[in-house]
């Protein structure tokens, strides 16, 4: 995200009489005219007037989506969706074999595991583009990867690989943020003289014989590169989410969650038997209605208060690139007296003047934030999570949390990768390695919504959709890749039936709903 001299703190439509239209916002995406950012320029959003809370000016604006593309794109789904009914109907009759999986004859009276509709678009519109995702690499993760060269002669139902190993492919799926997931280098070799020494796992949980001194260690590093009293890891990053929310909120609790919240909040979340109430994406009216409508009705049908209200967001939202407004949400906190979880997961290591989250990117003091969790597994190179806060809320966890309970310990190694690279960002390992690769980090911080969402970029020679061909350059640099592309081509088939030909139809369209929603 880019900040401008005497910008605005958030870019969102101002009306005549200098009102801001949040009825406009859709999703944290805003429509921006030349005039309406012209006219925004002198403009500061009212919570910054009253309370102050930008320390320099915050500006976020995604591009509206055009018309034509929505348009192509949904015209290009429903067609692909027509073209789904028909090859069902072709396969229901024999006409067409039949490749995903079906009831056995004697179950044919049987109640279906699952209705037919929810794997039609797995059968029928993601087959098309199977080759895409779930390619193995035989490499480490880093800014060219190598993977397997794999063929399929039946559009993508079944793979077969042809032995070959396809050489320094871009990377675009890993969150390998900073190269600290590399086989050689200082993480490398401090991972392996631990290995040598405490072995791979530990194989007990950090309740009985599984906490090791490499533990305390990491834990005291953690709580003091963010700031707070104390932190607690844990193995799993989906996990640190999805098994505690439940043992900080139960029955009688309110939990408000941002509208675009990963799959491990919502899990949680849905876990803790808590009422859920969502609201809009990175929309502080919302919310704040939410919490006005809390403290004034309370519970359903009792009108009890709350036990507890707790706020879920992210600091960096990995599928949209958007930063949360953690100013205003704290400043929200505080004054309906509401619990704050801040899910770093993306952003920890990656944002800030010192890598320290979002929290260091505002400005902002760690104690405001209640429970700050984060994971390893982008920025530091590693696995496992973490979860931050006060010593009291630490020490409750560790007792009451089914992560720390019944979960086996870190491994060492991957305890010394995350030790190792944390002391690199922090400059505790007296080289310049970590400031090195903390300064480009505004330069990336405008692609952050690409992570993960596409996958190995080349496509073999028999591919059947647009890809991106190895890049030959010698720049290490993710952000200075250069790639080429590679022209559309069709497997056809020897034969010259009428299901190839709606195949070759279907293959045309789906490129072009792909292109169109990439763009979105």
């Amino acid at each position: 995200m880019r900040t401008e001299p005497g910008g605005c703190c958030c870019r969102r439509p101002v009306r005549a009489n200098d009102c801001v239209a949040n009825g406009e916002v859709r999703n944290g995406y805003v429509r921006i005219s030349a005039a309406t950012a012209a006219a925004a320029a002198g403009q500061i959003h009212h919570v910054t007037q009253n309370g102050g809370l930008y320390k320099r000016p915050f500006n976020e604006g995604f591009e509206e989506t055009p018309m034509l593309v929505a348009v192509l794109t949904y015209v290009g789904y429903g067609v692909l969706t027509l073209f789904g009914y028909l090859r069902d109907f072709l396969r229901h009759w024999r006409i067409e074999k039949c490749h995903h999986a079906t009831e056995r004859e004697e179950q044919k009276d049987f109640v279906s595991l699952y209705q037919d509709f929810e794997n039609f678009y797995t059968r029928n519109l993601y087959m098309r583009i199977r080759d895409n995702w779930n390619r193995p690499i035989c490499s480490v993760p880093g800014a060219r990867v190598d993977i397997m060269e794999r063929q399929s002669h039946d559009y993508n139902w079944s793979f077969k690989y042809t032995g070959n190993v396809i050489k320094d492919v871009i990377n675009m799926g890993s969150y390998n943020y900073l190269g600290f997931a590399r086989n050689t280098g200082p993480c490398q070799e401090a991972a392996a003289k631990v290995l040598e020494e405490y072995g791979v796992g530990v194989c007990s949980t950090r309740q009985e014989i599984g906490n090791l001194d490499k533990h305390e260690e990491l834990e005291k590093l953690v709580a003091n590169f963010l700031g707070v009293e104390a932190a607690m890891t844990y193995g799993m990053g989906f996990a640190t989410n999805s098994m505690n929310i439940p043992a900080l909120v139960s029955k009688g609790c309110l939990i408000l969650s941002d509208e675009l919240n990963h799959a491990s909040l919502v899990l949680g979340a849905r876990l803790s038997g808590a009422t859920i109430r969502v609201f809009k994406h990175n929309n502080m009216q919302s919310l704040e209605k939410l919490l006005k409508d809390a403290i004034v009705y309370g519970q359903p049908r009792t009108r009890r208060p709350w036990k507890k209200i707790l706020i879920l967001v992210e600091g960096i939202y990995s599928m949209e690139g958007s930063i949360v407004r953690l100013p205003e949400v704290i400043a929200l906190k505080k004054k309906y007296k509401a619990y704050l979880y801040l899910d770093e997961a993306h952003s920890i290591g990656a944002l800030g003047p010192t890598g320290r989250g979002v929290v260091d990117y505002f400005g902002l003091d760690p104690e405001d934030v209640d429970i700050m969790m984060g994971t390893f597994t982008k920025s530091f190179g590693a696995a496992g999570g973490y979860i931050g806060g006060k010593k009291e809320l630490i020490d409750y966890l560790r007792t009451h949390s089914h992560s720390a309970v019944y979960a086996t310990s870190l491994s060492p190694p991957v305890v010394e990768q995350i030790i190792t690279s944390m002391k690199c960002i922090t400059g505790q390992d007296g080289t310049t390695l970590g400031p090195s690769l903390l300064w480009p980090l505004p330069l990336r911080s405008t692609g952050s919504g690409c992570t993960g969402s596409a996958a190995m970029a080349h496509r073999p020679s028999r591919s059947k959709a647009c890809g991106i061909l190895p890049d030959r350059g010698t720049n290490p640099c993710p952000q200075h890749l250069q790639a080429d592309s590679q022209p559309l081509r069709h497997q056809r088939s020897p034969s010259g039936s009428f299901l190839n030909c709606i195949i070759l139809c279907e293959d045309v369209i789906h490129c072009v709903a792909m292109f169109c929603s990439h763009s979105i």
